[in-house]
């Protein structure tokens, strides 16, 4: 990610919320936009939790929450999605994981009650298949995203394939996206998708970063993905084919079917984080001190950022 102020990334957030939404003047939303994030963040404040520490996901799963995160639990995880410019509800977002420091990128943790998904047909997908699949759904779903308020958006290809490990029942894999009609330099996005199934369903995080930066940070989502771990009766190794539901599709359909649903909301995260991460990283004074105590920094260092 370039370089840049506070106030040319708030110009910048500006313009993007005005070109997808059409609503307001720049100056407004970018006043908006930064006043909405100090307040939840602030309202957030004694509920966020800090790593390493232990965090119930739903009655399935914890997350055993590394040094050097943090996690913002609902209901203060959807105002922050908003914040961002990113419509919906996020009554399914179970939290949202942020780096302390430096780290340019946050990640959505949902549990999803689909029920046992089988695995077996990781051993035929094609990824070339597949992605042409995504690009035609992505398409067909622009004209709801139009009336979300975002912008059209197309597949440029996968960031990594899916990949699937039979052994750790975990699914990875990375789109890469970016608005239609975008300049040829601007800065892609990538969500950069973990699943880990259980007995009833699947816990789902999604890390959202700079396209650039994904060599950069995907350690961190894999770690996060190692720290998941399924309470005892809800892992996947716990499946019961005479008492329990088996979803109505496998794992293809779940990069396909959900991963294009999510990816119509996630992807325009990323665009605008692009955008408004530096001023979530660097505006301390405009922000007071809680985006510094969110993120651990002294004035000093975001001085010098």
């Amino acid at each position: 990610m370039l370089a840049t102020t506070p106030a040319r990334a708030l110009r910048a957030f500006a313009a993007a919320l005005l070109g997808a939404l059409s609503l307001v003047t720049a100056p407004v939303w970018a006043q908006a936009g930064e006043n909405e994030f100090a307040k939840v963040i602030a309202a957030a404040q004694n509920d966020i939790v800090k790593g390493p520490q232990d965090i119930k996901l739903s009655t399935q799963a914890v997350l055993h929450l590394p040094e050097g995160k943090v996690y913002v639990p609902q209901p203060h995880a959807a105002k922050l999605m908003h914040a961002m410019g990113n419509p919906g509800d996020y009554s399914d977002l179970e939290g949202v994981v942020f780096p302390r420091g430096d780290g340019e990128w946050f990640a959505t943790l949902r549990f999803e009650k689909s029920g046992y998904i089988k695995d077996d047909d990781a051993k035929h997908w094609d990824a070339a298949d597949m992605l042409k699949s995504f690009k035609e759904g992505t398409e067909a779903s622009n004209g709801e995203r139009k009336k979300m308020g975002g912008r059209a958006l197309e597949i440029t290809g996968w960031a990594q394939e899916p990949t699937y490990a039979a052994d750790t029942h975990r699914l990875v894999w990375a789109m890469k996206s970016r608005e239609v009609g975008a300049p040829a330099d601007e800065p892609l996005g990538v969500n950069y998708n973990t699943y880990a199934l259980g007995r009833e369903g699947y816990m789902s995080l999604n890390l959202v970063t700079g396209l650039n930066d994904l060599p950069k940070y995907q350690g961190d989502a894999q770690q996060l993905l190692g720290a998941l771990e399924f309470n005892d009766g809800k892992r996947y190794a716990d499946f019961n084919a005479s008492t329990d539901h088996v979803a109505e599709y496998g794992l293809a359909a779940l990069v396909l079917g959900v991963g294009a649903k999510k990816l119509g909301l996630l992807a325009v995260i990323g665009a605008f984080f692009l955008k408004f991460a530096k001023v979530i990283l660097l505006a301390g004074v405009a922000f007071g001190g809680a985006i510094l105590k969110l993120f651990g920094r002294k004035k000093s260092e975001t001085a010098e950022s």
